[in-house]
């Protein structure tokens, strides 16, 4: 990343600042295909947060098994104590997700608001890193923000995403200022989006990509 964001200073209000200002909204899109993985068995989940979809993952699909990788210790710690019922299932690694090396094959990545938080570099980056752990098949979740082509609701989403990438290098110092094309690289790296839903009006887009 172009700078190391911070966080730890807002990982047991993140849950409250999300409601506040999206209400069920942004969980509701991380978890719009639960019902579309129960046949996978090894998820690598980056930068969850404090660890809800990790939660939800790791109680829809009993043979799940997730490693759950962040760079912050303290929502790391929170989805730790969030996941204790599933401890048996669960790995996590305080890292940047960049740096991250996998010493395992996945059937399932999950970057929930995650991408936005890096370039269109780092995202070209990170796919070339994990193709090389990702099994025949294997599927791709992401949630996040976006900005529609066109219609009314354009420049509200480019308002709502200028800010929020303001709030947040104020609260935690990320430096990224821009949604990156994550869709452009994974169609390169061969992945078809096999499922797609939009919220708020386009603004938010939950898909599931698959490795062809």
């Amino acid at each position: 990343m172009n700078a190391t964001p911070n966080f730890d200073r807002i990982a047991r209000l993140y849950r409250w600042m999300e409601w506040f200002s999206f209400g069920p909204l942004l969980h509701r899109t991380r978890s719009a295909w639960l019902r579309e993985l129960l046949e996978s068995r090894s998820a690598l989940v980056l930068g969850d947060g404090d660890g809800r979809f990790t939660r939800d993952l790791l109680s829809a699909n009993p043979q799940m098994h997730v490693h759950a990788v962040d760079l912050s210790a303290a929502m790391l710690q929170e989805l730790r104590l969030r996941c204790t019922p599933y401890a048996n299932r669960l790995v996590t690694t305080q890292a940047n997700a960049l740096n991250f090396v996998p010493d395992a094959a996945y059937d399932l990545v999950a970057t929930h608001f995650f991408l936005d938080c890096l370039s269109t570099t780092e995202v070209e980056q990170l796919v070339q890193t994990l193709l090389l752990s990702l099994t025949d098949n294997a599927r791709w979740l992401v949630s996040d923000f976006q900005i529609p082509q066109q219609g009314a609701i354009r420049p509200i989403a480019a308002l709502v995403t200028r800010t929020l990438y303001a709030a947040f290098r104020l609260l935690t110092g990320l430096r990224a200022n821009r949604l990156p094309d994550y869709a452009s690289l994974l169609q390169r790296a061969g992945m078809v989006c096999i499922r797609r839903r939009v919220f708020l009006g386009g603004i938010l887009i939950s898909e599931l990509w698959q490795r062809l």
